[in-house]
């Protein structure tokens, strides 16, 4: 009888071990958050701009040619991501609100990963300026400190934005009390009214120059060194039994375009074109694209329009820090390979929003238009049948917290204002959503100052932008339609045209039906 038993013991351990050995291995999830990169490098067939690295994601995985964020600004656009939710639903319209103030139970898509048993560590910028969010994390967040300027004349120059002299002996001191003044200063504006980063007032000019190329290392700056200690943290937590989940944030190609001048050398200035529709959209409303405030912060940057060679000044610096901030991917990637991870690490790679480079007269984000809420998307799944493809299915940031739980086989909370786009990896031109939506508040209108909300949906062919009054959205100050068949540049609202009415009609009937009406059939 005790033969018996201790045979059947040894079956069942033996069952046990099998089992174990059988269980799928979790991915591990590299996470790379890129500020202010517009889809437009080598794997978006700009192979005038140097990413090979970028370019090996692409070519192990799939490129996003229609991935729209939830609104063209940092906070709002990192907010959505991380809890999977958009603008309206976080609150978070401005830089300087905090997620948890509307949502203070949201599990984030980190958090997420970490109540299922994943190591989730973060570094670099993932979330905006000082609205980290410890709950996402298994241990604290943290970002290197590092110099915006190599040159003496420039880090001079940047340091009156504190209201100090850096010859002065007690500068550290006077830099710190400046920078807790200025932090005060930007939550002035009363709780729960949008503000409008574009429009926030700055004294103009205030910072350093808008771009620089000095002859330093990569970790001089930010990003290499937020390189140096990824790769140190790959090397620690891949000896952890938990699978990870690693979140790193570069800064660049955000202003100012400061690089190492090894990467300036990369481009040839005289070969450097500029946009081709340095003018407004006709008939669009005044306010639906700004010129650039942001910009105009950085010395030397002058009001009205850009000269063309002080624009591509500008463009060689974005160039050069997007070939800089590719450097330190591919480090993170070598290492991968280096410690054999890269078989079961699935490798994300998104830019927050996109970026004017002179489009339409202006600068940086803070708009509806495709320049600004198109934005670049890489995805690498290990094993994946169709490594290399590229798909035009549209697809939004809610979707990406979905997207990697689904391919990790984790529960989707239900909260969740997205869907999972994993059956795109298996084919990537499948019928998929209908339409894309964004946003963005503007202190402008007919309806009274501070009271607009321009809401955006881009289908396969049009976007139709709405502006409402914040407080009501029935009443309607202006309507932009694009037509992307015919002008892909979004150059002319047609909303107006006779021969349109129609039209505007059966798409504001789709706009009113919103996200909810544009999810696929079948989507998690």
């Amino acid at each position: 009888m005790k033969t018996l038993l201790h045979l059947l013991l040894a079956l069942l351990a033996t069952s046990l071990i099998h089992a174990a050995d059988s269980a799928p291995v979790r991915p591990n999830i590299l996470f790379i958050a890129v500020d202010d990169l517009r889809p437009e490098f080598g794997a978006y067939g700009a192979d005038y701009i140097k990413s090979p690295n970028l370019d090996r994601i692409a070519k192990s995985g799939i490129t996003f040619q229609r991935a729209y964020c939830q609104q063209a600004v940092c906070s709002p656009t990192r907010s959505s991501l991380m809890t999977g939710t958009r603008p309206d639903t976080t609150k978070v319209w401005d830089l300087v609100t905090n997620f948890r103030d509307a949502l203070p139970n949201v599990v984030t898509l980190g958090q997420h990963f970490k109540n299922n048993g994943y190591f989730v560590q973060g570094m670099g910028k993932i979330y905006h300026g000082g609205l980290d969010d410890a709950a996402t994390w298994s241990v604290p967040w943290g970002t290197p400190a590092a110099d915006t300027y190599a040159l003496p004349e420039n880090v001079k120059l940047n340091a009156r934005r504190y209201g100090v002299d850096p010859d002065d002996d007690n500068a550290p001191a006077a830099k710190a009390k400046g920078k807790a003044k200025k932090k005060a200063q930007a939550k002035a504006p009363e709780a729960g009214t949008p503000t409008v980063p574009d429009a926030m007032p700055a004294a103009k000019n205030i910072r350093g120059p808008a771009f620089e190329g000095a002859d330093v290392p990569d970790n001089f700056f930010q990003d290499g060194k937020v390189a140096e200690l990824a790769v140190s943290t790959l090397q620690s937590i891949s000896k952890k039994s938990e699978p990870f989940f690693l979140a790193v944030g570069f800064v660049k190609p955000h202003l100012p375009f400061v690089s190492p001048k090894k990467y300036w050398d990369l481009y040839d200035p005289t070969k450097i074109e500029l946009a081709p529709n340095k003018f407004r959209p006709k008939d669009a409303p005044d306010y639906s694209i700004l010129p650039g405030g942001e910009l105009r912060n950085y010395y030397g940057i002058p009001e009205g329009s850009i000269p063309d060679d002080l624009a591509r000044q500008l463009k060689h610096g974005y160039y050069a820090s997007i070939s800089y901030m590719d450097a330190q991917v591919g480090k993170l990637l070598d290492e991968l390979d280096r410690l054999d991870l890269r078989k079961n690490t699935i490798v994300i790679l998104w830019g927050d929003h996109g970026w004017k480079l002179g489009e339409h007269d202006a600068w940086c984000k803070h708009s509806t238009t495709e320049n600004d809420t198109n934005t670049a998307l890489l995805l690498s799944v290990p094993g994946m049948k169709n490594a290399g493809s590229k798909t035009k299915s549209i697809v939004e940031f809610v979707d990406v917290y979905p997207t990697l739980a689904d391919l990790a086989g984790l529960a989707l909370p239900s909260h969740l204002e997205g869907v999972s786009f994993k059956p795109l990896l298996d084919n990537p031109n499948r019928p998929w959503k209908s339409a894309a939506f964004s946003q963005y508040p503007r202190n402008a209108g007919k309806t009274g100052a501070g009271q607009l909300m321009g809401y955006s949906m881009r289908t396969e062919r049009y976007r139709l932008t709405v502006w409402v009054n914040r407080d009501d959205h029935t009443k309607i100050d202006a309507i932009e339609l694009y037509d992307h068949q015919i002008d892909p540049q979004e150059n002319f609202n047609v909303a107006k045209a006779p021969a349109n009415g129609e039209l505007v009609e059966q798409l504001l009937a789709q706009w009113r039906k919103g996200w909810q009406g544009a999810k696929p059939t079948g989507a998690l």
